[in-house]
């Protein structure tokens, strides 16, 4: 039987969108107060079987929803991931290696965020460092799939994207190094949008990293939610090397040029129900008036290789120098198993860091540029296969089946993390069992609005489908 687990109820926050919770409040028609009381309700209910909370503030979230705020999201509750500062609450990146002191202050992105007037409840859950595609852990229960609790809920910002699929809050915080939005949104059947690189303030740990992977955002239910919390993002901050994005409201009347891979660079076939999701948007955007065609794979034969180059280099500055980069706290004795395994990889291939550096951060940029010169978008999965149930991807696994695993299954993402270009995750199907399958939209640099006029397009066709009619249907 499917182990299906939401929050869904006949409360204050139904089943709206954070600007319709946004708007209610706004009108009086609603209290912050009564929507941060739901939400904490809702979080009891369901936090023990999806363990998707790591810090909680629920009474200092109550006296700040007193209290009132401004911005876009005003009054609607929140989570933010626990790889960022926020003053009040440890940071421990969910790892058993770092026990932190609550921080102080809030850090540079929170500050960002915070200023769209959310009312944060806590922290999400996220595996060790965002470096694994799953949120489980070698010293705890997993974090786990509101749509079948025996599945993965993806990752890095597993927290985010099951506290939100399961209606616990509309929207929650996100980040992406390799898709760490993008792949959580797509197991659990939201939207996520990665960024251009640049898009929001760079937070501090991308700050010196050799090729900033990584990108600030947020996982919900709707497009309009998504739109809404990137053009207020850029009222805080505006980058002037970027196009402006604005308020996306709807889709274009211009028809888009839409390349299709449905093959990974890695040499991973995609599976066939994947395939299938794929092909069904395609169909949908060709009806709908949009050239669509197949693309050949880009030649980046070397991609994959390189990329664990880097990753490995991060997980070994982090294996030796944790206590200076991360927290007085850290204790590499209790590092998981892909850790310690990315950071061994790496010290046998640190040699290879200068050219892998080189034609990740030159030829891959090429590659990119040469083929959104002739084309708006580019659609692929998410993911090369299904959502694996929980414990195929699990850290207990021996490092080298996992990152072989890993590699098969996560092999679309990383790539934009490298150019800096925009993804939009989209759910697209389900599986025979009920568990989403998402497609993933690409464009150029700065072309976020492309990305969203389509994801409007797509959503009004094919409304997304609701856990709590999955549920409803499972129980009949």
């Amino acid at each position: 039987m499917t182990k299906i687990v939401h929050a869904f109820s006949d409360d204050a926050l139904a089943d709206r969108d954070g600007l319709a919770l946004a708007e209610l409040i706004r009108r009086k028609e609603l209290s912050a107060v009564e929507v941060v009381d739901a939400a904490i309700a809702r979080a009891e209910r369901v936090a023990g079987p999806l363990n998707s909370i790591a810090a909680r503030r629920f009474d200092e979230a109550r006296a700040e929803a007193a209290k009132g705020a401004n911005g876009r999201f005003a009054g609607v509750p929140t989570f933010i991931k626990d790889n960022t500062d926020f003053a009040g609450m440890p940071t421990n990146h969910g790892s058993a290696a770092v026990r932190s002191q609550p921080s102080k202050k809030y850090g540079v992105y929170a500050k960002q965020y915070m200023a769209q007037g959310f009312v944060c409840l806590g922290k999400s859950s996220m595996p060790e460092f965002g470096l694994n595609a799953t949120t489980e852990f070698d010293y705890a229960d997993p974090t786990r799939n509101p749509w079948n609790t025996d599945y993965s809920c993806g990752a890095s910002s597993g927290g985010s994207a099951a506290m939100v699929a399961a209606g616990v809050v509309p929207i929650a915080h996100a980040n992406d190094g390799g898709g760490s939005i993008r792949i959580p949104a797509a197991c659990c059947g939201l939207v996520g949008l990665k960024p251009s690189r640049g898009r929001h303030v760079v937070p501090e740990a991308a700050q010196s990293m050799p090729i900033d992977l990584i990108s600030e955002g947020v996982v919900t239910r709707s497009v309009r939610d998504t739109a809404a919390f990137h053009a207020a993002g850029e009222e805080y901050y505006r980058n002037p090397q970027l196009p402006p994005l604005g308020f996306v409201e709807g889709p274009a009347a211009r028809r888009m040029r839409i390349g299709v891979v449905i093959d990974s660079i890695t040499g991973s076939a995609t599976d066939a129900p994947t395939r299938a999701a794929v092909e069904q948007t395609a169909a949908l955007l060709e009806r709908l008036g949009h050239r669509v065609e197949p693309v050949p794979l880009p030649a980046l034969e070397r991609f994959a290789s390189d990329f664990l180059v880097y990753w490995g280099m991060l997980a070994f500055a982090l294996h030796n120098a944790g206590r200076r980069i991360v927290d007085p706290s850290f204790d590499k004795t209790r590092l998981d198993g892909l850790t310690v395994g990315l950071s061994q990889h790496f010290k046998r291939n640190f040699y290879r860091l200068p050219t892998s550096l080189y034609r990740l951060s030159r030829h891959t940029q090429r590659e990119s540029a040469k083929f959104f010169a002739d084309h708006d978008a580019l659609l692929t999965p998410v993911l090369a296969h299904t959502t694996p149930q929980l414990g195929h991807l699990s850290p207990k696994v021996e490092y080298p089946e996992l990152i072989a695993r890993l590699t098969r299954y996560a092999s679309f993402t990383p790539l934009a993390n490298i150019t800096g270009d925009p993804g939009i995750s989209l759910p697209a199907a389900q599986t025979a069992d009920g568990l989403p399958i998402a497609v993933l939209l690409s464009a150029h640099r700065g072309n976020e609005r492309t990305l969203l006029e389509l994801a409007y397009e797509i959503e009004a066709e094919r409304p997304w489908r609701r856990i709590q009619d999955a549920a409803a249907a499972a129980a009949d």
